[in-house]
């Protein structure tokens, strides 16, 4: 059983680089990324978005020094006003609400952050995920290849 005070999401920092690391090679050799593929899921990689500084958002769902799931609201950088959301939760620890908790965690930032716009993109066949997010708010506007793209207003 998920002691509850041993689960946090905090911003990726140095220290967690290896525990990424960890997720994302869990990740790819699962093949679980085939919904979720903004970039490789790779060690290198991990570690570049842990010592990361610009003003996109990456974090971690930790529990007990395990990372359970990964998020991102980025686009800032590249000068959009409106970020793109993502996250990814270990297969064993969906279905517990985790992935419900990311995306409200991360609408938090992009408020305190001055957004009043998400985007995220969604493959069509992902149930579960498009769910998730119309239950949100989220509505599906537009399409990129197979993609649905997804806007919810903030303010």
């Amino acid at each position: 059983m998920m002691r509850t005070e041993d689960l946090e999401i905090v911003p990726l920092r140095p220290e967690l680089s290896n525990l990424l690391a960890d997720l994302f090679a869990d990740i790819a050799g699962k093949g679980e990324d085939n919904f979720f593929h903004p970039h490789p899921f790779t060690k290198a990689e991990a570690e570049r978005l842990c010592l990361y500084d610009g003003k996109d958002f990456y974090c971690a769902l930790i529990h007990s020094d395990h990372v359970l799931g990964y998020g991102m609201l980025r686009g800032w950088d590249q000068g959009y006003a409106i970020p793109s959301l993502g996250i990814l939760i270990r297969n064993e620890a969906q279905g517990m609400g985790l992935g419900k908790l990311m995306m409200l965690y991360l609408h938090s930032v992009a408020r305190i952050r001055g957004a009043d716009t998400i985007r995220l993109k969604v493959y069509e066949h992902n149930k579960r995920a498009k769910r998730l997010y119309e239950q949100l708010g989220y509505v599906f506007e537009e399409k990129d290849g197979e993609q649905l793209i997804g806007f919810l207003k903030l303010k």
